[in-house]
């Protein structure tokens, strides 16, 4: 059998359990190490992992419902919001449970095309997210500069459009991902030291040529990344521009703090994961297992933190929740 040196420390079980591992190929079996080299706390870290799991399930379920449910929220911003719990929810549930199986019950083998089917939902969806926090700031800019066109320019058929944009965007962007992967050739032990499978990881194991591979994972992030930061950018610096020459300090104020929920989104999920994106080529000196943390927290903290960040700060949303827990209160 092929001898593999792995760049993280393994445990004596996983070592054995790797050491009378065989895969066939073409289509071997991953296997996902989990956190390496905390595998005995492993199960400790599984719990704030299903926390946070549960928290993104349960906030972006009531999200969905509270605006589908209240015509006087079937507006631009609160129907990006609904696009985005939607994403959160597929992108959270894409990565949380494989994982929280890999950590809690050591599930550490994945197959072949599965793994490739959760790839492709984890970078898709955060593309998707990625352009549906691009329509949100294009829908503060309006709001903000243009108020009495609003409703005009973003109207239901334009925020159908872009949505479906969003969606298409990230699904042509991000299907050549598995098919260039499927002409790879692994002749190694396929051994992922993550806790899903995430496209680098697994263009790392092949022993094949891997320079389009990678030069395709550079060009969709530089692409889908940095023109979204740079349409935000210039978003909100065109709402500063409008905001600083309003008179008053109160509605100053008041035209920042619709702005407030949506900047504290953005920064939550772009900080991260451009942490994860630079670690997986240039961290080198990152050690592992917090390289793989902060990558898995990357998928869940948003989808978690997203509901609570628009329910206490937008007041219908927590007007709406307030009133379904007083009347079950009541009852």
């Amino acid at each position: 059998m092929t001898v593999v040196s792995f760049p993280f420390s393994l445990s004596k079980p996983f070592m054995m359990a790797l050491s009378n591992s065989s895969w066939r190929l073409p289509q071997p079996s991953f296997f996902l190490v989990g956190i390496p080299g905390l595998e005995e706390s492993q199960h400790w870290i599984a719990f704030p992992l299903g926390v946070l799991y549960f928290l993104a399930l349960v906030g972006n379920v009531t999200i969905i419902f509270i605006i589908w449910a209240e015509q006087s929220l079937h507006q631009p911003m609160y129907l990006f919001l609904a696009m985005l719990a939607a994403i959160d929810l597929v992108l959270a549930s894409s990565t949380a449970p494989k994982a929280l199986a890999v950590l809690l019950v050591h599930a550490h083998e994945i197959g072949y095309v599965v793994c490739l089917i959760q790839m492709f939902f984890i970078h898709a969806f955060s593309s998707m997210e990625s352009g549906v926090l691009v329509a949100m700031a294009l829908d503060r800019y309006v709001a903000i500069c243009h108020p009495l066109h609003h409703s005009t320019i973003l109207h239901p058929g334009t925020i159908g459009r872009i949505g479906m944009a969003v969606l298409v965007r990230g699904l042509i962007l991000l299907s050549p991902f598995p098919i260039l992967l499927q002409s790879l050739i692994f002749c190694q032990t396929t051994v992922i030291g993550h806790a899903y499978c995430e496209h680098m990881a697994v263009v790392k194991l092949a022993c094949s040529e891997t320079t389009v591979n990678r030069a395709y994972g550079l060009a969709v992030a530089l692409l889908v990344v940095g023109l979204d930061v740079l349409a935000i950018g210039v978003s909100y610096a065109l709402i500063l521009q409008a905001v600083l020459k309003v008179p008053g300090s109160e509605a100053r104020l008041k035209a920042f703090s619709t702005c407030g929920a949506h900047v504290c989104v953005i920064l939550v999920f772009y900080v991260p994961g451009m942490f994860s994106f630079l670690t997986h080529r240039f961290g080198h000196h990152v050690p592992h297992h917090v390289h793989v943390l902060l990558a898995t927290l990357y998928l869940l903290v948003p989808p978690a933190l997203n509901p609570l960040v628009y329910g206490v700060k937008t007041r219908q949303i927590r007007q709406r929740v307030l009133r379904v827990f007083y009347v079950k209160g009541l009852v």
